[in-house]
């Protein structure tokens, strides 16, 4: 009888382990309340703390002002804990605080007085942004921010810029600065022509809006939030890498069809895990290889970290990164997103800063991307291999749409739209660039001076250390635009300047190791390679696009080609599909390009996923 009961017990436990609970919150909610939707509760957080693997949070439209540190995470990519916007309704989750109460200071300036008991145990305004790579360009920057209406000022060097009048009428430029002693923390503000008491003020109260206090939290999915206004701190790739929303150091995170925005360093984190050694590093030669071997201890492999997807979210007004990763994005993929105006104040700076930042993204896939007005847009940093960037679409970018830093490939850049003025900054070798559109400038020099990682293929295991000689690349079927077809654009350099380039491949005439080349057509002045093998130079002028954001984006492939002046060339030269066998392998790490699961890869989709021709695939991303 007594087997019998226990065998009753334990098939009852069994069912209720794998009935799915569904908890919903709504602002009107009680975090006594059951969870149910007639009896919601009343903050996220709570909801966090009840769920298990396989139960759903659903909330409900308003605003909530909470961090959520999810205690636990999921157990499978089929057992995991979905937290999620109700269909239909708008969620935001801040981590800023009203603020009323303002009296006037003088000219456009108002200030508060705030108790520190009103910020918890973490201060913003107290809060000082360093780190490794972090340039303060000689005045102190804090993690707080003031936002008017939704637009945030500028932080101001010294009260006195903010006692004066406004310089200018556009909320963006006004400025806000702060004092804090052992009581209360001050703030004055600049209100141009506004009465910040009638109008809706913010201020940065934490840290950040969504991410666990510990590492390890994995198989989470967060669906269709707008998550905004986080004090994060700066996330170079030898620290913790505290993002708006972020993963810390997990496995398998679904992040998708969200608004991310208003973070003062980065908005979507795939980082790394905190220890004694954080921002120790910036200035030992060995510094991030002594990361990569402890984080290679705390078990940075295929089986534990990374396998994110994050997809279909819009991310802007960060200042450091949109998206950032070091070593925990890798096997990830990051597709349809956008991302816009990260790091458009300039008033810090610092060498992480990019619309998508990575360091060691193996295997990880990027496609299908909007990356504009940011002051990089994709940086490859370190261990790119087994990576794929395709179909991507960038523009207005200041200082280039893709810079590859120190790695060693295989790695592979195809069907992607290059519209700022500098496209390509490399410093890398092994990789293979194919049906690209390239309207700008690309850059190269080698990188003698540093030994970095490659690995086995599909591992995080470091196989050797070597230097970037620069070369070892595949261009094929791209189409290369130059600005112009006059004498000066066509006349190749008598020597190489430390950023050798242009329009065109003539840059990589003084590499060490040579590149192949196959089906490129050269536009208004750019060069082909001295090697060229297959290459066409077109005498007839294209139409190098003014405002690409405006007259190109979402454009069908055939009118951007008719919007560029390009001709039948495009499609009748003679290009041959891109494969994993045609490749080769890569100089130094001697592996093929393959796609991340080891299959072959075929290069036979363009932009907008439509199948090529085999006998004539076309050059660009358009077939």
């Amino acid at each position: 009888m007594k087997i019998w009961c226990l065998a009753l017990a334990g098939i009852a436990l069994l069912a209720t382990a794998g009935r799915a609970t569904e908890f919903h919150v709504s602002t009107n909610g009680l975090d006594t309340n059951p969870g149910r939707r007639s009896a919601p509760l009343r903050t996220i957080q709570h909801a966090a703390e009840l769920a298990q693997p396989g139960d759903t949070i659903t909330v409900h439209r308003g605003v909530y002002r909470e961090r959520i540190n999810p205690p636990r995470g999921g157990l499978s990519d089929t057992r995991r804990i979905v937290y999620r916007a109700a269909r239909g309704e708008r969620v935001e989750i801040k981590g800023s605080e009203i603020v009323k109460g303002w009296t006037p200071a003088g000219n456009d300036t108002w200030s508060v007085t705030l108790p520190n008991s009103f910020f918890g145990r973490f201060n913003p305004f107290a809060d000082r942004i360093h780190g490794d790579w972090f340039d303060r360009r000689g005045r102190e920057h804090h993690t707080g921010a003031v936002y008017l209406d939704g637009v945030w000022l500028r932080e101001a060097a010294m009260r006195a810029e903010v006692l004066a009048p406004a310089a200018a009428a556009d909320p963006d430029k006004e400025l806000w600065f702060a004092n804090v002693d052992a009581t209360n923390t001050t703030i004055w503000a600049q209100f141009k022509g506004a009465d910040p008491n009638a109008l809706t003020v913010e201020v940065n109260v934490r840290q950040t809006v969504f991410y666990p206090s510990e590492a390890g939290r994995d198989f989470i999915t967060v669906r269709g939030f707008v998550l905004r206004d986080a004090a994060t701190p700066w996330a170079p790739p030898t620290g913790e890498q505290i993002g708006l929303i972020g993963t810390h150091w997990s496995r398998g995170w679904i992040i998708e069809s969200n608004t991310v925005s208003h973070s003062v360093c980065s908005g979507i984190s795939l980082g790394k895990h905190g220890d004694q050694y954080d921002n120790t590093s910036a200035d030992t030669a060995e510094g991030y290889v002594k990361t990569i071997e402890r984080a290679l201890a705390r078990g940075w492999s295929p089986e534990r970290i990374g396998h994110h997807l994050v997809r279909g979210n819009t991310v802007s007004d960060c200042e450091q990164a949109g998206i950032v990763g070091s070593l925990g994005a890798a096997f990830s993929t990051v597709t349809d997103n956008t991302i816009h105006h990260v790091h458009v104040r300039g008033l810090f700076s610092g060498a992480e800063m990019a619309g998508i930042k990575f360091h060691a993204a193996i295997d990880t896939i990027i496609s299908r991307n909007t990356i504009h007005h940011c002051i990089r847009g994709l940086w490859l940093d370190w261990m790119a291999q087994g990576t794929r960037v395709s179909a991507n679409f960038f523009a207005e970018n200041p200082g280039e749409d893709l810079f590859l830093e120190v790695n060693h490939g295989p790695f592979v850049v195809d069907n992607n739209q290059f519209y700022s003025a500098v496209n390509v900054r490399d410093m890398s070798e092994g990789g293979t660039f194919a049906h690209n559109l390239f309207t700008g400038r690309i850059a190269s020099r080698p990188e003698p001076s540093r030994e970095t990682p490659y690995h086995p293929a599909h591992s995080t295991r470091v196989a050797g250390l070597a230097r970037i000689a620069g070369g070892d690349h595949r261009f094929l079927n791209n189409l290369f635009l130059g600005p112009a077809a006059r004498p000066e654009n066509t006349m190749r350099p008598a020597k190489d300047p430390e950023w050798g380039g242009g329009y065109g491949l003539w840059a990589y005439d003084f590499r060490q190791f040579p590149i192949q080349t196959g089906g490129n057509l050269f536009y208004n002045g750019a060069l082909p390679y001295k090697g060229e093998e297959g290459g066409l130079v077109v005498d007839r002028p294209a139409q190098p696009p003014h405002d690409p954001l405006a007259e190109l984006l979402g454009r069908p492939g055939r009118e951007v080609l008719a919007k560029l002046g390009l001709g039948a060339e495009v499609e009748n030269h003679d290009c041959r599909i891109v494969t994993t066998k045609s490749l080769g392998r890569t100089r130094v790490a001697g592996l093929p390009y393959e796609a991340p699961d080891g299959s072959p890869l075929t290069l036979d989709r363009d932009f907008e996923g439509r199948k090529r021709a085999r006998s004539h695939p076309g050059a660009g991303p358009f077939r």
